[in-house]
């Protein structure tokens, strides 16, 4: 498969693009994928800020 950086879909988001428009831009990724990608990345955050 299609190896796509983690930081991509985050750059998008950050710039102000959709899901959608990151998914258009990336068509080996799931819809599924990215969004287990953004749950772990909640989940890690809140853990952090948590021990703050």
């Amino acid at each position: 498969g299609t190896r796509v950086p983690i930081q991509n879909l985050f750059d998008y988001l950050e710039g102000g693009d959709s899901l959608d428009d990151f998914l258009e831009g990336f068509p080996p990724i799931t819809r599924e994928h990215a969004i287990a990608v953004l749950e772990l990345a909640k989940s890690s955050l809140a853990k952090e800020l948590a021990t703050v």
